[in-house]
């Protein structure tokens, strides 16, 4: 497929439904594998009922139990689902999965506020680089735009990766991904122009209504 016939290709990206963990204000990361709740099941309702009627000819997400169940309804449809690790959440080390807290909401926000200025290749103990996340969706993204007779396609991953993986396909630097806002089975409508994608639709929850 050469660049042109790639142009009006559009994605839809929705960030997973809601978890335990979420509700709780834990980090879950690549390394917890948590399952949606109540309310995420709902969310993913929701949004299938919203949205089945579009014509998707593949859908992906990462390898993450709550990203799946969050599009299983159009996986029973018979769309294809192809999973991908370069579309897994980012790996936040030792702050995976523990209790909230004053101290560890510092140094989330410390790590963060680096990563604003550039700083893309620091991270806490044990955890990964955004510049490490971003090499693994490029590699996701050149798979993606490589598979032919794919014109409309569904994504869902998580909201860290999903800022990232923004940046990448609008070509926006990566210290600049906290200007994706997201929340749990929010939508972003993307469509390629021959050089980049461009946002249609940002962090739409008017299916969640």
């Amino acid at each position: 497929m050469n660049k042109d016939s790639k142009i009006g290709k559009t994605i839809h990206l929705i960030r997973h439904g809601e978890t335990d963990f979420n509700q709780q204000g834990i980090i879950q990361g690549s390394g917890v594998n948590s399952d949606l709740n109540n309310k995420g099941r709902w969310q993913a309702q929701r949004f299938f009922e919203a949205y089945q009627s579009q014509a998707y000819q593949r859908i992906y997400t990462s390898e993450l139990n709550r990203a799946i169940q969050s599009v299983e309804d159009f996986i029973k449809l018979g769309i294809p689902h192809t999973l991908h690790t370069g579309l897994n959440e980012i790996n936040w080390g030792i702050m995976e999965g523990m209790p909230s807290s004053p101290e560890r909401h510092r140094i989330y926000s410390h790590i963060v506020e680096q990563w604003t200025q550039g700083n893309l290749a620091v991270t806490v103990e044990n955890g990964e680089t955004p510049l490490a996340l971003f090499q693994k969706q490029s590699k996701a993204l050149e798979d993606i735009m490589s598979q032919p007779n794919e014109e409309k396609i569904l994504i869902c991953m998580h909201g860290r990766a999903m800022r990232s993986f923004l940046c990448l396909l609008t070509n926006i630097p990566l210290q600049q991904m906290e200007q994706w806002e997201h929340t749990n089975l929010c939508l972003y409508e993307l469509t390629y122009n021959g050089s980049h994608f461009e946002v249609v639709r940002a962090c739409d929850t008017d299916h969640l209504q």
